[in-house]
């Protein structure tokens, strides 16, 4: 019977019309599976807690602290803040609706500084866990091909394979390393304080993140200016300005004193194109504390004081004259130190006093005080030096409503004269001339509303106090990161492996290896160390058993 011819191959079919991928929706585009909730938080977790996440947030954290070293800050410098609106009112609207007058505690700081904070948590715990189980861990098998390591090298030996081994491991140990025996091999492996050192940095880091957050929150910082004879006490009504964290509590406040008994100052009297500048400033205080004690101390710019737990810095000084102003009867109605602010280097002051009570009608007086008054060609004084060589004090008074009972608050260092229309009756536009006074002198107030006398003229200084309870653990932490960065640099993770070859024969062959996690230009050299230790280069002699 014959066979039927066989049958011709089919004919292709006709190609089927391409359908791009950009067009097709679901699956069939070839795309991974929709992430669903779940799978889009760990997705974000994962970017959250990766390494190069935490880097570039540690990056943003160093940019975004930068306002706060250009912009004056509300809690170190509000004199600064205050000037910034009077110079700047427009540019300071805008700063601070950014919150950069007050950057270290603004949302968006914030924001960076936790989700740092988790993204380090998130680092450290899966890697702590790693590393944890890698200590308790053997040291991995030997590899089949140590031709393809760092380091290869092959010697010969003399003496039995389990000798020879036995002394490799012995050296291997006494140069710090874990071994582990595998047959014909030794694998051994050093540098876990690497990791260990890694560790301990972003450890530490989490714990300064943390103890700034729990001084910023339970800690305070406040200012106040005392002058020359009077006493500053630790109460938050004491502090002229006072910045609390979110948690503090006025029990958090030790009740201790300071006494300002004199404020030295020296000028330079030797430089001629620098005469009369101040460059040395010491207060001399009485500190008193909670359990009774009193100590002299001294305070300087450099120099701060540590009281109870609470640093007090040095910020500024000046002058404070005392004017004593009386009723026509000779009542005293006024009688107090009133700080002046300087000016210049020659300490050329503005200070304001005002009085609303205790004479006919409210009044201010605005003055300028001159340490060494010169008078210049024009008439205008002017100070040539900061020292009280001759001591002048010029005063404008005004009358009118000071508005000091509306309820509103005012800034005691400033009159505003055209926003509370008040009238000039001593001074540059009033028909009675500007009030000049030396120290001792007394002058009348116009429309004989009394006298003021220039009684004294102490100096004052502006301190700064400070509590941060995590100061210490802050410094502990400042500390562990310097070190485990250092020993996560300076210290190598290699791992070395030896194999025996040969058994049976005249002399058997040691070969060695080595292989580096991250850069070590060293471990070619060190493995051959190792293999020149146990078997030097052309030796024959038995290794030591």
């Amino acid at each position: 019977m014959a066979s039927s011819p066989p049958s011709e191959p089919a004919a292709p079919s006709e190609p089927t019309e391409y359908t791009p991928l950009d067009h097709v929706d679901g699956p069939e585009r070839g795309a991974g599976p929709r992430l669903g909730a779940t799978g889009w938080l760990r997705f974000i977790w994962r970017q959250l807690t990766s390494m190069r996440t935490a880097l570039v947030l540690l990056l943003l954290l160093a940019i975004a602290a930068v306002p706060g070293s250009l912009v004056p800050q509300t809690t170190s410098d509000p004199n600064g803040v205050i000037a910034y609106h009077q110079d700047s009112p427009e540019l300071a609207k805008v700063l601070d609706a950014l919150g950069l007058f007050s950057t270290f505690s603004s949302p968006w700081f914030s924001a960076i500084y936790l989700l740092l904070f988790v993204s380090l948590i998130g680092c450290v715990i899966p890697r702590a866990v790693h590393h944890a189980r890698a200590l308790v861990s053997r040291p991995p098998r030997t590899p089949s091909r140590l031709d393809r390591m760092t380091g290869h090298t092959i010697r010969e030996a003399d003496g039995a394979p389990a000798a020879v081994l036995a002394a490799a491991e012995r050296l291997l140990r006494s140069r710090r390393y874990r071994t582990e025996r595998y047959g014909d091999s030794v694998s051994a492996e050093r540098g876990y304080l690497r990791e260990t050192g890694n560790l301990l940095f972003h450890v530490s880091l989490i714990g300064v993140l943390v103890s700034i957050a729990v001084g910023g929150s339970v800690g305070y910082t406040g200012q106040r200016v005392v002058a020359e004879g009077f006493s500053f006490t630790n109460v938050r009504s004491g502090y002229d300005s006072f910045y609390p964290g979110r948690l503090f509590e006025e029990s958090m406040l030790a009740p201790f004193s300071i006494r300002l008994d004199e404020f030295h100052v020296d000028y330079e009297a030797d430089n001629v194109h620098a005469f009369g500048t101040a460059h040395n400033f010491r207060a001399d205080v009485t500190v008193t504390h909670q359990d009774g004690r009193t100590e002299s101390e001294v305070l300087t710019v450099n120099g701060p004081l540590t009281v109870d737990g609470v640093r007090a810095y040095l910020l500024g000084n000046g002058y404070a004259p005392v004017l004593t102003i009386r009723d026509p009867d000779g009542r005293v109605v006024f009688s107090q130190p009133t700080l002046f602010r300087p000016l210049d280097s020659a300490y050329l002051s503005l200070g304001v006093v005002k009085v609303p009570d205790g004479l006919a009608e409210q009044i201010g007086l605005q003055g300028l005080f001159y340490p060494t008054a010169v008078e210049g060609e024009s008439g205008a004084l002017f100070s040539t030096h900061g020292d009280l060589i001759h001591p002048v004090l010029t005063l404008e008074v005004y009358a009118g409503d000071l508005g000091l009972d509306s309820g509103r608050a005012t800034n005691a260092y400033v009159l505003d004269v055209e926003g509370l229309g008040l009238t000039q009756i001593a001074g540059r536009q009033a028909p009675v001339p500007t009030i000049e006074l030396a120290p001792g002198d007394i002058a009348e107030l116009p429309n004989g509303l009394g006298t003021v006398e220039l009684t004294a003229v102490p100096r004052f200084i502006a301190i700064e106090l400070h509590w941060d309870p995590a100061q210490p653990w802050l410094f502990g932490f400042a500390l562990a990161a310097i070190a485990g960065l250092l020993v996560s640099l300076f210290i190598p993770r290699r791992r070395v492996w030896v194999r025996v070859t040969g058994a049976g024969e005249d002399r058997i062959h040691v070969e060695w290896a080595g292989l580096a996690k991250g850069d070590d230009a060293r471990l070619p050299e060190s493995v051959a160390a190792l293999a020149d230790a146990l078997t030097p280069t052309g030796s024959s002699e038995h290794p030591e058993t």
